[in-house]
């Protein structure tokens, strides 16, 4: 089953009431996990940092986006408290290091064994680096990126876990990736996300088949992390073969700040995660036999050679007295040309099934 991420990221708007609220409405909802964001605004942002256009649309623009940043941060003690509600409702806490000493505080302090990098990060390959040098799995998004960005990134991230003695160096990030054991170790650690780096974006800027061809491309499990307003994206995106969804979730909407207004409220997740389960039930087996619950009605759906019209015995059975009819428990449609020709041995009246 795809394994459902709820996207919290800052949408808690830095109160750690609104946080824990947010983690009991996602495992009502039924997502596997719900996931943070993790930073400190200082070492995230320079003071030049201008804020992404669709941030200046749901924040006040005049307003830099290390002062928006700074507004959004959660304490480590405020993780410990959220890690705790985690634990004690039944969903699993993931979070997103957007530095390294939050990637520490995630792998080292707290333990988490998977990590999830954001797209923004793809480039960054000492903090990818640090991520497989701490032994977490990675969940890897992929917006605004090439596959031979993708590539470098699996190659720091390959490098990172079979324990090179080189140091660390395109180059030598580049021959882990192509070594054995680097294929191996992303083989069991990594798992890449297709993203569009929008917010909201529009279905005709998704390209879901690009999920497709960066599994082909890597060989690698693959997801979706939406975007998109609505449930029927991330659903098409399990139709395909996505094993991960990740999906921005808010308490309200029409709250301020960054992500909401392209986020889900907890009605919504619960759809989403129900819609999913359905066509995961739905996508079965690919051996192509009758459904159990189909053979009852073979019977009844499908046809017999029947009389046309009144037969005496020993009349030949011809296209004029031979005809196909409901219901399917006598000779089946495809002995009518053997039985042409051929002579009757008793009468039958009109419908009656030819033995």
């Amino acid at each position: 089953m795809a394994y459902i991420i709820a996207e919290a990221g800052v949408n808690h708007n830095g109160s750690l009431d609104f946080a824990l609220t947010m983690i009991r409405e996602a495992a009502a909802a039924g997502a596997d996990a719900i996931k943070f964001q993790t930073f400190k605004a200082d070492q995230l942002v320079s003071k030049h940092a201008a804020k992404a256009d669709y941030q200046k649309q749901t924040t006040d623009a005049a307003e830099s986006q290390l002062d928006m940043i700074r507004k959004l941060e959660l304490s480590s003690e405020e993780h410990a408290v959220i890690i705790e509600e985690c634990r004690r409702v039944g969903i699993t806490f993931m979070s997103t290091p957007f530095d390294l000493p939050s990637l520490q505080l995630l792998t080292g302090t707290y333990k988490l064994q998977t990590l999830k990098i954001s797209s923004g990060d793809i480039t960054n390959l000492p903090l990818l680096y640090c991520a497989g040098r701490s032994g977490a799995d990675v969940i890897l998004s992929t917006g605004i990126c090439t596959l031979g960005e993708i590539e470098e990134a699996l190659g720091a991230l390959a490098f990172a876990y079979i324990d090179q003695d080189d140091v660390p160096s395109v180059e030598s990030f580049r021959a882990a990736y192509f070594s054995d054991a680097g294929q191996d170790a992303l083989r069991r650690h990594v798992t890449l996300l297709h993203c569009t780096t929008d917010y909201p974006t529009a279905s005709e800027d998704v390209h879901l088949n690009k999920m497709v061809t960066i599994r082909q491309a890597f060989g690698l499990r693959t997801g979706y992390s939406d975007h998109t307003i609505g449930t029927e994206i991330s659903v098409a995106a399990v139709a395909l073969g996505a094993v991960v969804i990740e999906k921005h979730f808010t308490l309200d909407k029409s709250m301020e700040g960054p992500d909401h207004k392209a986020s889900m409220e907890p009605e919504e997740l619960a759809l989403m995660v129900r819609q999913i389960r359905n066509v995961e039930r739905a996508m079965g087996i690919a051996v192509k036999i009758p459904a159990a619950s189909e053979l009852r009605n073979a019977t009844a759906a499908r046809k017999s050679v029947v009389a046309a019209r009144s037969i005496t015995a020993g009349e030949t059975f011809t296209e004029a007295n031979l005809t196909l009819k409901r219901p399917g428990n006598g000779l089946p449609p495809s002995a009518y040309w053997k039985l042409l020709g051929q002579t009757a041995d008793r009468a039958y009246e009109p419908d009656d099934l030819i033995r």
